[in-house]
């Protein structure tokens, strides 16, 4: 059975999902709903999957990790073996897929943009799940990778075009959020 790769994130209005520095103050700025669906949707998942900068700044943010009743798992390009919260990945989206245990059947992709990256272009994201922040921040780290210009990419190395289809949306205060499938 193949698995399910959900990207359930929040980005500005602007397509930015942090400050250049990181920084997600922003997100506190605006009114939401409770916690605008994030326990329904976490109880779904089998496991979190992150970027190394991702799951360095969750360590820094909260005082106690918060998945500690998933499997984390946290594609590193240095880090290898395990900590006490999460498993690092030193391979492809691929093999790490093929790889994972049957039982895992639906996976969050919690961020950042780097991983995002590799699973698009690897073709694994199956579900978004956007909260629009109507807060305007003007530049910061995209949710989207353009691409690396001085790199010269050729098409292969790039995001490959993929139509989605709204399937709903929710309101929670003046948050919009967006569901998309493949």
């Amino acid at each position: 059975m193949k698995k399910k790769i959900v990207v359930y994130i929040a980005a500005s209005l602007d397509g930015y999902i942090a400050r250049e520095n990181g920084e997600i103050d922003w997100l506190e700025s605006v009114e939401g709903e409770g916690d605008n669906g994030y326990e329904d949707f976490y109880q779904t998942c089998d496991a979190v999957v992150m970027g190394k900068a991702t799951y360095d700044h969750v360590l820094k943010l909260t005082p106690e990790f918060p998945y500690l009743d998933k499997k984390c798992y946290v594609f590193s390009r240095s880090a290898q073996g395990k900590d006490q919260y999460a498993e690092f990945i030193n391979e492809s989206v691929a093999s790490f897929l093929n790889n994972l245990n049957q039982d895992t059947k639906k996976i969050w992709l919690v961020g950042g943009a780097d991983i995002l990256a590799d699973f698009l272009k690897a073709e694994r994201v199956d579900e978004f799940i956007i909260s629009v922040i109507p807060v305007l921040l003007g530049g910061g780290i995209p949710l989207f990778k353009q691409g690396i210009p001085e790199m010269n990419l050729k098409l292969t190395h790039r995001i490959p075009e993929m139509n989605l289809k709204l399937t709903h949306m929710k309101q929670y205060g003046q948050i919009a959020q967006l569901y998309y499938e493949k």
